[in-house]
This record gives C-alpha cells, sequence and structure tokens, in this order.
C-alpha cells in the first residue's frame, strides 16, 4: 500500500489523492498537520531524495521564518525546521514498497502506475 504524505488542504495532495482513487490504487493519507512527522522518515526521505529538494523554500511558511531560521541551513537544520514546521515539506511524498516519490508530474504519476 501507499503512503501519500501531505496536507489535506493542499491542491496538489488533493489531486494525487483524487487520482490515485479513480485510478484504484490503495493508499493511506498520512496529513503532517494532523498526524505529524516521524524524525526517522523525514531523515531517510532527506537521504534519498536529498533535503535541498524536500525543504519547501516557496511558500509562506519559509517567508515567515525569522533570518536566524533560514541563515546557514544543512541537512540536520532542515530536517529540523520541517519537523517543527511540516508545511516546509514539499509535497505530497508517496511512500511506495521500495522508493519515495516527491511530487505530483507526470514522472511520478508514471511510477505510480505500477501500484495498480
Amino acid at each position: 500500500m501507499i503512503k501519500l504524505v501531505g496536507l489535506k488542504n493542499c491542491d496538489t495532495c488533493r489531486k494525487a489523492k483524487k487520482w490515485l482513487e479513480n485510478e484504484g490504487i490503495s493508499f493511506q493519507f498520512h496529513d503532517v498537520r494532523q498526524d505529524g512527522l516521524d524524525q526517522d522518515d523525514v531523515t531517510a526521505w532527506a537521504a534519498q531524495l536529498g533535503w535541498e529538494v524536500l525543504l519547501n523554500k516557496r511558500g509562506t511558511t519559509w517567508r515567515n521564518l525569522s533570518e536566524d531560521q533560514k541563515n546557514d541551513v544543512d541537512e540536520t537544520k532542515a530536517i529540523a525546521l520541517i519537523l517543527e514546521n511540516p508545511a516546509l515539506m514539499k509535497r505530497p511524498v508517496f511512500v511506495c514498497e521500495n522508493e519515495i516519490l516527491l511530487g505530483f508530474k507526470q514522472e511520478q504519476i508514471n511510477e505510480l502506475q505500477k501500484y495498480k
């Protein structure tokens, strides 16, 4: 089963949920605000995807951080920021059998097809 990690109010996460449902692909939705994030999971995702890719610097959550929080970000600091502010994580994250997928574009859709 696929675990879809994201925010219930995120448009992209809603599109991903709807697509999975329409394709008949079993999944479990994990809302990062409601259900929280596990440090081991975020650390593993950052290791596999790259923390620079996982950290969303485009959203309002990033813009609302203090300059001290935004300065000198490395992997350890990025993981801590994501755990403290789950909306800083790019989404959706798909946790599949042996892979982690980030985002919901054609590349990820093609990969998700194999879980039908």
